[in-house]
């Protein structure tokens, strides 16, 4: 018994990510969950609650949600619920369900040469475009360049693309928000990144709030597992675990307590699986 008990002890320690890797989950996820600091403050919560080691890859949705038809991952957290449903639809992710919210904010000089603080965001959008002031779009395939881009949609004019004014520069949004200070110029932005940046600038800040509590500019969060039958390595199982970690009652209030700069940042929604 001593000999087989030896014997085991001896197998986990030789193989011991093998014996770790049952219970770890591989997520692609945007830039403002990493960069905020949320999953750096949930991951050990996740981990002391359900036993999941979660490790993920932080980049822009529209290259995340490319990570998951690739097969490379098994869950994703996102924030561009277009893409999100026309991914659920296609067939490519199962279980996809609402988590927190937070929202975008229109940025630009103090002085506002545009003349849009306080307006909404059509007005504001239509000022820019019609007096042709810098605007610096993050111009990546993100949710947030996503959302930029339905915003001018909505107005029912020309996405902007090779104007002299709209700048894309294919960035992440801490990039964008220096290259509009550089520029003297505009942008959106997750009010997160929009945080840190004004927290490392302080006085010497030369950009501003302008527009912000326009319900286009809510920025919803969700969770999706790849979908098994299209990636057949996927643990379900733990994405399952995973999803249903996320919305009880415990987590969504971990998500309302997470602060960034003494500010609350996201807001939990957790809502039922849209498949």
């Amino acid at each position: 018994m001593r000999i087989l008990r030896f014997l085991v002890l001896m197998t986990f320690l030789a193989f011991p990510s093998a014996v770790l890797a049952a219970d770890s989950l591989m997520m692609a996820t945007t830039t403002s969950t990493q960069d905020s600091g949320l999953l750096d403050y949930l991951k050990p919560l996740l981990l002391k609650e359900t036993g999941i080691d979660v490790k993920w890859v932080s980049t822009g949705t529209g290259k995340a949600l490319e990570h998951g038809k690739n097969c490379d991952v098994d869950v994703l957290l996102v924030h561009a619920p277009a893409a999100e449903l026309k991914m659920v639809e296609e067939g490519f992710a199962v279980d996809r369900r609402q988590i927190m919210y937070n929202d975008f904010v229109i940025v630009g000089p103090k002085n506002d040469p545009a003349g849009i603080k306080g307006k909404s965001v059509a007005d504001s959008l239509k000022a820019l475009a019609d007096k042709k002031m810098v605007f610096v779009s993050r111009g990546d395939k993100s949710g947030t360049h996503q959302m930029e881009q339905s915003l001018w949609v909505s107005l029912k004019m020309p996405v902007p693309d090779k104007e002299s004014w709209y700048v894309q520069l294919g960035q992440g949004m801490m990039a964008t928000i220096n290259a509009a200070a550089e520029k003297g110029g505009y942008t959106l932005a997750d009010r997160g990144t929009w945080i840190k940046f004004e927290a490392v600038q302080k006085e010497k800040n030369p950009l501003d709030i302008l527009v912000e509590g326009d319900k286009s500019l809510l920025n919803q969060y969700s969770v999706m597992t790849v979908n098994p039958a299209k990636c057949p390595k996927v643990k379900t199982e733990l994405a399952k675990k995973f999803a249903d970690w996320w919305v009880c009652a415990s987590t969504q209030n971990h998500i309302a307590a997470f602060t960034l700069e003494g500010k609350q940042l996201f807001f939990p929604n957790a809502a039922p699986p849209s498949r």
